[in-house]
C-alpha cells in the first residue's frame, strides 16, 4: 500500500463532526512527521472519491490555505459548518473538543 492510500484508509476513519491534523493523520497512517505529504496526498484527489478530505486541517485546528484562491478554503469550512464543527473568532477548530482520535 502507497504513503497516499494509507492517509487516505485513516482520513476514512475520521467521524462526521470531527477533525484531524495533517500530523496526526501521518503518524495514525505510520508515517509520522510527514504532515505536509498528507497535504499533498489530500490535494491529489481524484474527482470522484469517498474520502472526507474536508475534516484534516492544520495543527493549530485551522482551514490551510491553499494556492489558486480560496474556493477550497471556503467549500472546507463550509463542508465542516454543516458537520456541526464550530469555529472561534480567530478561525480555529478546538482540538480538545473536536480533534480525532
Amino acid at each position: 500500500m502507497s504513503s497516499y492510500e494509507r492517509y487516505y484508509e485513516v482520513v476514512r476513519q475520521i467521524p462526521r463532526g470531527r477533525v484531524s491534523t495533517y500530523g496526526t493523520v501521518a503518524t495514525v497512517a505510520g508515517l509520522p512527521g510527514r504532515a505536509r505529504q498528507v497535504g499533498y496526498a489530500l490535494a491529489a484527489l481524484p474527482d470522484e472519491h469517498d474520502i472526507p478530505w474536508h475534516r484534516v486541517v492544520n495543527a493549530k485546528g485551522e482551514v490551510s490555505r491553499r494556492s489558486g484562491g480560496t474556493a477550497f478554503e471556503q467549500i472546507q469550512r463550509l463542508l465542516l459548518t454543516e458537520e456541526g464543527i464550530r469555529f472561534n473568532e480567530l478561525g480555529r477548530v478546538d482540538l480538545e473538543r473536536c480533534g480525532w482520535p
